[in-house]
């Protein structure tokens, strides 16, 4: 679960099934069939591309059935084995200390040599993955290669013996403009092979990754996606995956209310050489909460040096960030109902690469590897309180943690929906 402007998102899995509580039982029989498991092909909404301009040989746009035909191939349903342990001591003597369940997402096929590219929480801590190919009516048992959590990515391999596999073409998520439409293909509720319809709803969110960073730059889309879509794609009108969908806010329900979220296909783009080699993605860390400062921040009786530039909010203790003497906010004060810190240092540039907004620092951090020493380009404020000085430090980056440090100035993350990041790394953070 994650968090947005104080609304509540949700990791996308679908929870199948859980050992000795009924709920295989409940879903089933939500699907109308008790005794044998249904494999419904759906297509919801209508094509919003017209027929006739998807015919056009020199645009390369397809309407929806065009995309279906050509990219359900290289969708899969990916199924992995949870287990649970309860940390009651009671339970474990009673032999009820462990659990196993079912979550189902879907992936997609991006090699022939079988690699395929899913969400990270879609087989976090699973004992046991298959991936089933409704084009061959056979489910195979696959590895996990590679993770990076922070930007809750995994790739899976599968053994290719028997398949005939349809990798899809992996587009440009920079290239994304508001408005322009979009297809998911994926597996909601265990409805394998749906594909779904809308347009690119807004650019640049932030979501939560499973470990706790923030993952910015991602695409919201109007496409249903619900539970089980985890890991699919979000295609443009050329049947490009531009994104991985991930998440949706469900404002209260159990589904979805036109609000999605995908990671754009140009973060995992990055990784993958190094995914695919195997082992976790070493991302450099900085160790910083910084808000990005723009005019939303330009209020009576607060002046700035700057009018870009991502403000600190907190150093996280023992970073590098600390040991290179940045320092964080110590006046909170309250900005269209936004509690922000002020009296921090406002960093403007990185290795002379200019930073507006904390995406910007993000995106600077993203680029070096750990042990990289870099030069950060700041406004500090002067003793009292009277003005500020520009400077430039030194910082040598370190491995981000596995999980995001708990800080006093985390209320201040998801005070602006794309103006806020965390600690280090990856894309949004900084």
């Amino acid at each position: 679960m994650s968090s947005i402007n104080g609304k509540r998102l949700f990791l996308i899995p679908f929870l199948a099934a859980l050992a000795g509580a009924g709920i295989v039982i409940a879903v089933v029989a939500a699907l109308g069939d008790l005794g044998t498991k249904k494999v419904l092909t759906r297509v919801e909404s209508t094509p919003v591309i017209p027929t006739s301009t998807a015919n056009a040989s020199n645009s390369g746009v397809l309407n929806a059935h065009q995309i279906y035909e050509m990219d359900a191939p290289g969708v899969v349903f990916v199924s992995a084995t949870v287990v649970h342990h309860s940390e009651s001591p009671f339970e474990f003597f009673r032999g009820e200390g462990t659990q196993r369940s079912l979550d189902t997402g879907s992936g997609i096929v991006i090699s022939s040599n079988g690699t395929i590219l899913t969400n990270w929480h879609v087989v976090e801590n699973a004992v046991k993955v298959t991936v089933s190919f409704s084009e061959h009516g056979k489910a195979v048992n696959a590895q996990i290669v590679g993770k990076d959590p922070s930007k809750d990515l995994a790739v899976l391999h599968v053994p290719t013996e028997g398949l005939t596999l349809h990798p899809l073409k992996l587009g440009n998520s920079a290239a994304v403009q508001v408005g322009e439409p979009v297809f998911a293909i994926g597996n909601p509720f265990d409805l394998e092979r749906t594909l779904t319809t809308g347009v690119v709803s807004a650019l640049q969110r932030e979501i939560q990754a499973p470990n706790g960073f923030a993952i910015t730059n991602v695409i919201q889309t109007d496409a249903p996606i619900n539970p089980g879509n985890s890991g699919g794609p979000l295609l443009n009108a050329r049947g490009e995956v531009i994104g991985i969908n991930s998440q949706i806010e469900t404002a209260g329900t159990n589904g979805n209310i036109g609000i999605g979220f995908a990671i754009p296909i140009n973060t995992a783009k990055q990784e993958l050489p190094e995914l695919e080699k195997g082992g976790t993605v070493r991302e450099a860390y900085l160790g910083v909460l910084t808000l990005t400062l723009d005019g939303a921040l330009n209020v009576p009786g607060i002046e700035f040096p700057v009018h870009e530039g991502a403000l600190v909010q907190s150093v996280y203790a023992g970073t590098p960030a600390e040991k290179a003497g940045i320092r964080g906010g110590d006046v909170e004060t309250n900005i269209g109902g936004a509690a922000v810190k002020i009296g921090g240092d406002i960093i403007v540039g990185v290795d002379g690469q200019a930073i507006r907004s904390s995406e910007d620092l993000a995106s600077a951090i993203t680029s070096k590897h750990p042990g990289e020493t870099v030069s950060i380009e700041m406004y500090a404020p002067n003793s009292g309180g009277h003005g500020y000085t520009k400077k430039t430090v030194r910082a040598t980056l370190t491995t981000r943690p596995s999980a995001k440090p708990k800080s006093s100035g985390e209320g201040v993350e998801g005070g602006s929906s794309e103006g806020s990041s965390e600690g280090g790394s990856g894309e949004g953070e900084g």
